[in-house]
């Protein structure tokens, strides 16, 4: 007698439907928050005065104090939120990787690089937050000496496409998942994503070598 799997099958729940819109809005949100950070931090190229502008700005309006914690702990949430989808178990880690290998699905190994660099960012982005926070005010001084320092040249060399691919990707994952991003216009979306990630690397490697050169 044949037995109608589909009665086993659990369907997701609101309150699952809930925590991906959830997701998903912090995730944008931080989407929107490194590419003004990338752009704010990179005022620098234009002088050290405008970097020190911009802080003064953020700071006086209490922005820099109030916006820091908001910013971290929607941080803390959206990797809460995005952890209910990863394996961490040794079994479940081994399965995810055999599956990709067997499907050669682009969109799966994105997800598998979203997973690994989530992971660092979440690591070393805190320690960045944590390490401008409590080091207020922002100036491009403080910034240059930290970097001419040696180990945050490293640190940050490391960060910078941790952050620029986790955030690329996002993007574009977001944009498919929501239904923005069509079949027939994914590729094109990934080329534009790839491009993207690729300008604020560089953006990024530019402000670093500025911030290497300038005068402490």
């Amino acid at each position: 007698m044949a037995v109608d799997t589909t009665l086993y099958v659990r369907s997701p729940g609101v309150t699952s439907a809930f925590l991906d819109w959830l997701q998903m809005l912090t995730g944008v949100g931080l989407i929107l928050f490194m590419w003004s950070h990338m752009v704010l931090v990179a005022s620098v190229n234009l002088g050290a005065d405008a970097m020190n502008t911009l802080a003064r700005f953020f700071e006086d309006t209490y922005m820099a104090q109030v916006g820091g914690p908001i910013i971290g702990m929607t941080f803390l949430i959206h990797f809460v939120l995005a952890a209910r989808k990863v394996p961490f178990r040794t079994q479940q880690q081994s399965a995810i990787w055999k599956h990709s290998r067997m499907l050669h699905h682009t969109d799966t190994w994105l997800w598998l690089i979203q997973v690994f660099t989530a992971m660092v960012v979440l690591i070393m982005g805190s320690i960045h937050m944590w390490t401008i926070l409590t080091d207020l005010p922002i100036t491009a001084a403080k910034s240059a000496a930290r970097i001419q320092g040696g180990f945050w040249l490293v640190f940050y060399l490391i960060l910078l496409p941790m952050v620029e691919l986790h955030v690329g990707i996002g993007f574009y994952r977001i944009g498919v998942k929501w239904g923005v991003i069509k079949r027939n216009t994914r590729k094109g979306f990934k080329k534009f994503e790839n491009i993207l990630t690729g300008i604020f690397i560089l953006i990024g490697l530019i402000t670093i070598i500025r911030f290497m050169t300038l005068s402490i």
